[in-house]
Formats: structure tokens, sequence, C-alpha cells
């Protein structure tokens, strides 16, 4: 049994104003995700990758059809899914580790296990040094690593992550690109990741899902063949190139269609 099963999903917004018309974000959408999977999902601008996100993560709910969790329903948001932003989200009134314990506390976890999940996974997003730090002190990189770390201490059974490196310089995301594929490769989580970067969609993924312009809708589902452990220098290689350039035709083709669509 897939590890996430979406089936059917759909939503349609209301219409903004009086008279304008109902807004189809996502047309009836069919995924399943097997468990350990880390799946990338590129598309152009408004083609519905972030509304699926959020109905996965129960933020949303989807117009039609619905999305299974380990055979369960998806009715709302829970500590089985673990949700980062692009965005930090992180309480800015709250240490670097009492936000990673955010999650743990709320589950009633003890202060003294608390502390341990949250340095161990500190140490993991290179952060052990800055604990005690506030989410002000700490650069955009550090930022995200810091809300990795609060989401994955709460031990999800699905990661997932809506442009987390979207904010970042380039030399910076590619950073987080590998340390977020080294956590990946260790403990080997469920991931679903949203990204318009088509590169960062290859480099992390074993599978790159392309959806449509809007009203999206799944396009094709791209099986990444790279080895692991993968570093930066997998970027330079043949087969990347290839997946790249397949990739970028398809995505292109969309975007012609998604600009289109604006310009009338």
């Amino acid at each position: 049994m897939s590890k996430l099963v979406v089936e059917g999903v759909a939503r349609v917004f209301p219409p903004a104003r009086r008279n304008a018309a109902p807004v189809v974000a996502l047309q009836p959408t069919d995924l399943k995700v097997a468990d350990n999977d880390f799946i990338t999902i590129l598309g152009p601008s408004g083609c519905g990758k972030s509304t699926l996100l959020r109905i996965v993560a129960g933020l949303d709910r989807p117009s039609e059809g619905r999305v299974l969790l380990d055979g369960a329903p998806v009715a709302g948001p829970g500590p089985d899914r673990g949700m980062v932003f692009q965005s930090y989200s992180l309480f800015p009134w709250l240490s670097v580790r009492d936000n990673v314990c955010f999650g743990l506390k709320e589950k009633g976890v003890s202060k003294a296990e608390r502390r341990e999940v949250a340095d161990r996974f500190l140490d993991k997003v290179g952060l052990r040094a800055f604990a005690d730090h506030y989410p002000r002190t700490l650069s955009g990189g550090m930022r995200q690593r810091a809300a990795l770390a609060r989401a994955l201490a709460n031990d999800p059974s699905v990661l997932l992550l809506d442009e987390p490196f979207g904010a970042l310089d380039h030399q910076t995301r590619a950073l987080m690109q590998e340390l977020l594929l080294g956590i990946w490769e260790a403990d080997r989580k469920t991931v679903l990741f949203v990204t318009h970067d088509i590169d960062e969609a290859i480099f992390l993924a074993s599978r790159v899902v392309v959806m449509t312009a809007r009203p999206g809708r799944i396009k094709c589902d791209v099986a990444i063949d790279l080895p692991h452990p993968r570093d930066y220098r997998v970027k330079t290689s043949p087969a990347f190139a290839d997946y790249k350039a397949m990739l970028t035709e398809e995505i292109r083709v969309e975007t012609i269609k998604a600009d289109r669509m604006e310009t009338g």
C-alpha cells in the first residue's frame, strides 16, 4: 500500500468579487507516493502546486476527492505531517531550541527528552552552537535550518516543503539542498517538495512530478535515476543534463500557456 494517496483531488476557489467566475486552481488529481519516496513538484506559477501541498497538509480542504495517509483520510493538520514554508515561521520570542521543542511540548514530552531531541536535530542541521539564540540573530539560511529541525523533531510520517529555499541566495540554497538530501539519505523520510527550480527538483528527487498551467493537473511523472549518495558534482553529469533538458521543455510549454492566460 502506498504511504500517501491523492485520489481525484480538485480545488475550486469561490469568486473574489461579485459576477466573477470561480477560480479552478486544481483539476482532479491523482498521485501515489511510496514510503520513503522523495517527490518534487514542479510547475509554472499559479499551477496549484502549493494548493495541492496545503491539502495534503490538511491546511486546506479539497472541493472534491480525498487524501489518504497510511490508508486513513486526511481531515486536517496533524503531527504525522511536518510542514516547512518559504517564510521561516519561527516564533521570534522563543530561542532556536525552544522553537524546535515547540511541537514536542504540545505533545506532552518531558523537558529533558525535549531538549535531547531538539539538540540531536540541531546537530543534524549544524545549529547546536546557536540553540540559545533568537531567530532575529540568525541569517536566512540558519532560520530555515531551524525550521527544518523543528519539523523533523516531531518525527512526522511525511515531510512537506513549500519552496523552502526560494528566499535564499544561490550558494546558501545549494548548501541547504545538500543538507536536506543528506538528512533524507540517512533517515529516509517520505517527502513532498514544491519548487520552481528545475535543477533543485532533479537534484533532490527520486521522482519529479510536473504540473500543467492552471487549472493544474499532473502532466508527467519522471523517475530520477541518479545514484546515492548525491553531492553537487552530479549537477554536471550527462545524465543530469538530459533530465534538465527534458524537464525544461515540459516546463517551458506550460509557462508559455500560463503567460498567454495572464495576458489574455
